[in-house]
């Protein structure tokens, strides 16, 4: 029995030994001598699995499928003396992952061109580099976000139930990394998107908006996509086959090179012309104002 001291009180609290495992990639979360090994734990017998999962440094986010002695079982589990516990990461090849909601993304302020390159490719991606962590975690719950980012203890608040650990630094092998793991490919739909406020892109009559752009672009082209939301008017240039060609490099192996090299015709499209700072010098447009999400 071990006595512990709460609010001025004195109570005894049962201890009890688990024997737990990680697997695959969630070693990547833990101390050094726990990685590839069933270790031996003590918990209190009334802690759910989530919090001794947790305490390892591992976010439940990453966590597909936990085995109590060789029975599934979830989160609020609560354990015995010697149970055994197994936690797997998500493995698509097995269909082993949980179910994400609609395509929808919120990323941290250390992501934010991991961001713009998932507006690129289409996916509904929130970003603000002042966006507090207790922001992300309202707008996770409240609108059925998964949460990106590179910070453990953000995925570890209860109220975010999907989220993804970028473990690559470099923005395009992040691309790559959150596409495949979370099974994206067949979503993704390049080029409809503003780089800028996360709005989908529509058609615009170019009558409409020639007067805005610079006469190089009025006379050779006549195709524009206009966001609703900045106002920003997009169109196909050699700045657009470049974040075409950079999209396809992201996203070989994962299935979804063939999604970024559809025919120009049957895509929005960004710009050739002056850059407005939004995304890598790649982002014409007709005005400067910037969106908030």
């Amino acid at each position: 029995m071990m006595r512990c001291d709460v609010t001025r009180r004195y109570r005894y609290t049962v201890c009890l030994v688990v024997n737990l495992r990680f697997y695959a990639e969630l070693n990547d979360f833990l101390a050094a001598d726990r990685r590839q090994r069933d270790c031996a734990l003590a918990c209190a017998a009334d802690v759910p699995v989530r919090q001794l999962i947790e305490s390892c440094g591992v976010p439940h986010t990453e966590v597909a499928l936990i085995l109590v002695n060789g029975d599934p079982v979830g989160f609020d589990r609560r354990l015995c003396a010697d149970d055994r516990v197994a936690v797997y990461p998500a493995f698509l090849a097995l269909g082993l992952r949980p179910p994400l909601p609609a395509a929808r993304f919120v990323a941290d302020a250390h992501l934010g061109a991991l961001a713009r390159l998932m507006r690129l490719a289409g996916f509904d991606t929130v970003y603000g580099n002042r966006l507090a962590d207790a922001e992300i975690e309202r707008l996770a719950e409240a609108e059925g976000r998964v949460v990106l980012t590179r910070d453990r203890d953000l995925l570890k608040r209860r109220a975010i139930a999907h989220g993804c650990h970028v473990h690559a630094q470099q923005p395009d092998l992040q691309l790559r990394e959150t596409v495949a793991r979370l099974d994206l490919a067949r979503s993704a739909q390049p080029f409809s998107r503003c780089l800028v406020c996360n709005a989908g892109l529509l058609p615009v009559a170019s009558e409409l908006v020639r007067h805005t752009l610079p006469e190089r672009v009025r006379d050779r082209m006549d195709v524009f996509h206009r966001c609703p939301g900045c106002q920003r008017v997009y169109w196909q240039g050699s700045h657009w086959r470049r974040m075409r060609e950079r999209l396809q490099r992201a996203l070989a192996g994962v299935g979804a090179a063939t999604a970024a090299a559809a025919p120009a015709a049957a895509q929005p499209a960004t710009a050739s012309a002056s850059c407005s700072g939004t995304f890598d010098d790649a982002c014409g447009t007709s005005r400067t104002t910037r969106g908030t999400r």
